[in-house]
């Protein structure tokens, strides 16, 4: 799968400012002045021929490398003033030169393969922001462990491949970390191999589909990490597999676009101002875990099958607070 150039990075708390992907190639290098003060935001791919140009500019802070040849990723290390990096289809022996760039607070790698140490990173004394998407030859995250800085990080796998975790240890070395972002991942560790996120003191949001992990793991982080957005899946969730327009004689239809987004979550307003529900007969349960199963909601085995699940997932979360007591 190629990259998708859509922007998934939260854009609330501060935590990214590098602009949207889709906007990259709004600042090719281009016909960039050598030299210019005025130039703080870049994009070289391998056919910028006038690519060196980069190392003159004294106040770049925003890099882009789109499929960059060898020579440019070897520049790298002398861009000490960047503060947001971001590297796409990239293939790299390690990643010391991006270690080296000790500016560097923002730090986006998409599609990045040929290396699986992640050490170097832990020379960005002020790193503030990881995502991480598609990296093929990483399953070992320690590297990762004593950014202290660290606050918002993301780990993404994609439809057609999912980012293998070995465990989840690190996360004992992230103590900054406020927000948790992990889709379409897989891992061999066995339960309680969620119980390091439970260290994350200061941790404010946790964005985890319901389908990755076992269903004790899911019920441990809910159990242990009471008042974090996100740690509530609950034993199933109804999800709707098709929409219909919301019609027109509805009163919703006439509401302003802020009081259906404060009063009425089950309205969905699509891009150009469409309104859009559920329709009803495409609903199910999901139930929470992986290969865990569904049932569809108006079928009528669902009461019978939800009241089970419920009775699993309560034991499930008595389970884990035993062991959450014994930390």
């Amino acid at each position: 799968m190629r990259h998708h150039f859509g922007d998934i990075l939260d854009r609330e708390g501060g935590y990214w400012t590098i602009v949207p992907n889709r906007e990259r190639y709004s600042y090719r290098i281009g016909d960039v002045p050598e030299g210019s003060p005025d130039i703080t935001i870049v994009t070289i791919g391998k056919d910028d021929e006038r690519w060196e140009r980069v190392r003159t500019l004294p106040n770049l802070e925003e890099l882009t490398l789109h499929e960059p040849t060898k020579e440019q990723l070897a520049g790298l290390g002398s861009l000490r003033t960047v503060k947001r990096l971001r590297v796409t289809h990239a293939r790299l022996k390690d990643i010391d030169l991006i270690g080296a760039m000790t500016s560097v607070e923002e730090l986006v790698l998409e599609y990045v393969s040929g290396f699986s140490d992640l050490s170097p990173l832990r020379h960005l004394t002020r790193l503030r922001a990881l995502h991480m998407e598609n990296l093929r030859r990483v399953s070992d995250f320690e590297g990762l462990a004593g950014i202290n800085s660290l606050r918002y990080l993301s780990i993404h796998g994609t439809l057609d491949w999912k980012q293998p975790i070995g465990d989840f240890t690190f996360l004992r070395g992230l103590a900054s970390l406020e927000v948790l972002g992990m889709f379409q991942v897989i891992t061999k560790a066995v339960y309680p191999a969620m119980l390091p996120a439970l260290s994350l003191r200061k941790l404010k949001q946790i964005r985890l589909a319901g389908s990755y992990f076992d269903t004790a793991e899911y019920a441990l982080l809910e159990e242990g990490l009471p008042g974090v957005e996100g740690a509530s899946w609950g034993p199933y969730r109804s999800l709707a597999y098709r929409y219909v327009e919301l019609p027109k004689s509805d009163v919703r239809a006439r509401l302003p676009d802020d009081v259906i987004r404060a009063n009425h979550p089950d309205v969905m307003i699509r891009h150009g101002g469409s309104r859009v529900i559920a329709d009803p007969r495409s609903l199910w349960f999901e139930f929470t875990g992986k290969s865990a199963g569904r049932v569809k909601c108006d079928s009528g085995a669902a009461e019978a099958q939800c009241r089970e699940r419920a009775a699993r997932y309560t034991a499930m979360k008595e389970a884990a607070r035993a062991v959450i007591e014994q930390l």
